[in-house]
């Protein structure tokens, strides 16, 4: 008689079942039960905003990619222990480099993913380098340029990453993030930006969050947003999560800190997972 397998939906709820058939195993000797323990397994994907750049901590063996174990998705692993748990996602990622090199951990026996992407693909480091460096108006009209590059040509490239994800791990919780407002309007910064910049730049983020989950929510993923999160925590703020312009480490800027990657992402990635 073929082996029964736990159902795949909800792949959380059959993983927690296991754990407590196990512990029931431990209590009685039902030798049966320990065997029908799952295989938990955790991949996460995507850009700077998910390998923890800005957090600290880096892991040498990760060179460019500058992954840490403050990011989302190792705290998270640290925290529910997946039998497997791997860790691909890669600063400076578009969505062509997770097709290239990301997506070799995916298989039929992966059970949760989670992924940052489309950022670099719509220009964020030009974005911001355009905004800091030139006029108002430059940095208004190149965000516009922005936001008409995830109208156009975003979505298929989404598309490709998600079909990827599916076809690989068809039995997957996908859980796709988003990205934080950068600003508090009106809060305490005196230089920098204009308020005018501020609010196109954060307007910019919606834009792109929208583009994200649409196509998420259309290949039947989770988008969890973590603007909410950072409310209160924005660049501007008495308390931020986000590194600003950071001359001597020009890479950070524009990233979580530690506190943004505990206290902003993992609780959106938990609650979503």
């Amino acid at each position: 008689m073929p082996e029964r397998r736990l159902p795949r939906l909800p792949r959380i709820a059959a993983w927690t079942s296991s754990l407590l058939l196990a512990a029931g195993a431990a209590l009685f000797g039902a030798g049966q039960a320990a065997a029908a323990t799952a295989d938990f397994g955790y991949v996460a994907l995507g850009d700077s905003y998910s390998s923890g750049v800005g957090a600290g901590n880096y892991d040498s063996a990760s060179g460019a990619c500058k992954r840490t174990s403050r990011a989302y998705p190792a705290l998270w692993a640290a925290a529910h222990s997946p039998q497997t748990f791997a860790f691909t996602a890669c600063s400076g990622a578009r969505t062509g480099d997770v097709l290239s090199g990301q997506l070799g951990p995916l298989n039929s026996g992966t059970d949760l993913v989670s992924i940052t992407i489309g950022g670099n693909d719509a220009g964020f480091s030009d974005v911001m380098t355009t905004c800091v460096l030139q006029s108002e108006s430059s940095c208004i009209s190149r965000v516009n340029q922005a936001k008409a590059y995830v109208d156009t040509t975003l979505p298929g490239q989404l598309d490709q990453v998600y079909d990827a994800i599916r076809g690989r791990a068809p039995g997957a919780r996908v859980v796709v993030l988003g990205y934080p407002r950068f600003y508090k309007l009106n809060g305490s910064c005196i230089a920098g930006l204009t308020e005018g910049e501020r609010s196109a730049i954060n307007g910019a983020a919606d834009y792109l969050n929208a583009a994200i989950a649409k196509r998420a929510a259309d290949h039947g993923f989770t988008f969890a947003s973590v603007v909410g999160a950072f409310t209160g925590h924005e660049i501007c703020s008495a308390s931020p999560w986000l590194h600003s312009v950071n001359w001597t480490n020009i890479g950070e800027s524009y990233h979580p800190t530690a506190a943004g990657q505990s206290g902003g992402y993992l609780p959106a990635f938990t609650g979503a997972a």
